[in-house]
């Protein structure tokens, strides 16, 4: 755990507390470095020991242990570790449920941790995850604090759930998509329904929301998401929390290179698509072998991720060994590669060598996906997954689903694979996708550049913050 230095004393500190997924992780980090790092605040990162390691060990371009003013406040504490299950009729990775539970024993800690902290700031900043609400119920009470809710998911999926509850009015554009939105039904497991159930009888009313996005991408849904809440609560869209633009290679870094980036160099423009489906789903065998006939016989260019589902401590015991039909990988050799590790999905969607990606749709990857301009392949798994998916493909536009989530239980043919393959890479209609996404990427460019409108909105937060 961090240590605190009551002789130092700070004008307003702030404090994370994420949830234990990689994807909620990932994001509060990146706040983190910018607000330690640009401008210069005190940040304490809160999590399990495990999962502070986790975020430690995946932050890409940057040493998180070497930032200043970023402090990692760990607390040990055990639960299970069940393997995935990749044939469990709900996609939700519900190996990771024990993990989010063992979070709740964070609740004392983090109280005292920001109490400490109180005596030696003006003010304690507590940015928290919805789903975990419940750590930082008790937080509210002690002086000189104030609380945030930091949503890690598009301004869509919590507009969908206002609609989905009341219906309010809405402009004809957002009223022709949300009409489409997907049941929830099978997107959670019951056990993460518990946990949330949890989460919103704990929920803090806090001074404000943040959000992981960008108001050029989500504008219309973040302002009708502002009409809903009382005058004084506050709204920043602080996304994306990942660069727009990726280095070029260094004769330093090019020795660290993954050798995927080796092999797209190799590749024509806009050839590849980019097959991964995240950190939390796990395909059966039948999906495997589907997705690996669909790709082979679409005769496209492709990277495709094959790798296990995280457990809730990423760190313990044997990870799945994924068989592939015998002689595949020589086969495809010359068009296609399988990576079986973590694979730098950023830079492999900003090469110019990749474009299209074959997603589950979580919103990470998602922003990622929009910040390089490469069009996707909608295939949702779980949670936001579903609605995501929708925004993409049908208020976005720059996207094809690969199939109905009415069919979820089903196995998506290779037959079908094939076919979405070859409309996003090789079709107008693919064309199309690759115009309206790369439109947004340079729209989104723009936003994080001084006078930008993500660069004003940080600003905006920062002074509200340290007012």
């Amino acid at each position: 755990m961090a240590t605190i230095n009551h002789a130092t004393q700070h004008d307003v500190i702030v404090v994370m507390v994420p949830l234990p997924a990689q994807g909620h992780l990932h994001q509060f980090l990146e706040l983190a470095r910018r607000l330690s790092s640009a401008h210069n605040i005190p940040v304490y990162y809160v999590s399990t020991a495990a999962h502070v390691r986790q975020a430690q060990s995946r932050a890409r371009g940057w040493d998180p242990l070497n930032t200043p003013n970023l402090n990692f406040s760990e607390f040990s504490v055990s639960f299970d570790v069940p393997p995935p299950n990749p044939d469990a009729s709900i996609k939700f990775p519900s190996q990771l449920v024990p993990a989010f539970n063992s979070s709740l024993q964070l609740r004392e800690p983090v109280t005292e941790l920001v109490n400490n902290l109180s005596s030696k700031a003006r003010k304690v900043v507590v940015l928290h995850d919805f789903l975990t609400s419940w750590i930082v119920q008790d937080v509210p009470k002690i002086p000189n604090t104030e609380c945030y809710c930091f949503h890690t998911v598009s301004a869509f999926l919590i507009f969908s759930y206002i609609w989905d509850a009341a219906r309010p009015p809405v402009p004809s554009e957002a009223e022709v998509v949300l009409k489409q939105i997907p049941s929830l039904e099978g997107c959670n497991s019951p056990e993460l329904e518990e946990f949330a159930k949890k989460q919103v009888q704990a929920r803090v009313f806090g001074v404000g929301n943040i959000f992981s996005t960008s108001r050029v991408i989500e504008q219309l849904y973040l302002e009708l998401i502002e009409k809903t809440y009382v005058k004084d609560f506050k709204h920043w869209a602080l996304g994306p929390f990942n660069p727009v633009e990726i280095p070029i290679p260094t004769p330093d870094t090019e020795k660290s290179r993954h050798y995927s980036l080796e092999w797209l160099d190799k590749q024509p423009e806009n050839s590849v698509i980019f097959v991964s489906f995240g950190s939390t789903t796990s395909l059966s065998e039948e999906e495997i072998k589907e997705l690996a006939k669909g790709l082979e016989h679409s005769e496209q260019r492709f990277i495709w991720v094959l790798r296990d589902a995280d457990k809730g401590d990423i760190f313990s015991g044997d990870v799945r060994k994924f068989q592939l039909p015998e002689g595949y990988e020589e086969r495809v050799a010359e068009r296609g590669i399988v990576i079986r590790d973590w694979a730098p999905q950023l830079e492999i969607l900003g090469h110019v060598a990749t474009g299209g990606f074959m997603s589950h749709c979580g919103w990470n990857s998602c922003m990622e996906s929009i910040s390089m301009g490469v069009p996707i392949a909608a295939w949702p798994m779980h949670s936001d997954q579903p609605r995501n998916a929708l925004f993409i493909t049908k208020g976005l536009k720059i996207g094809i689903s690969v199939r109905d989530w009415e069919k979820r239980n089903e196995v998506v043919p290779a037959e079908t694979i094939e076919k979405v393959v070859k409309a996003l890479m090789a079709s107008p209609e693919g064309e199309e996708m690759k115009k309206r996404a790369t439109e947004l990427k340079e729209a989104v460019k723009l936003s994080v550049m001084d006078g930008g409108i993500a660069h004003k909105e940080m600003e905006s937060f920062v002074a509200h913050i340290t007012r």
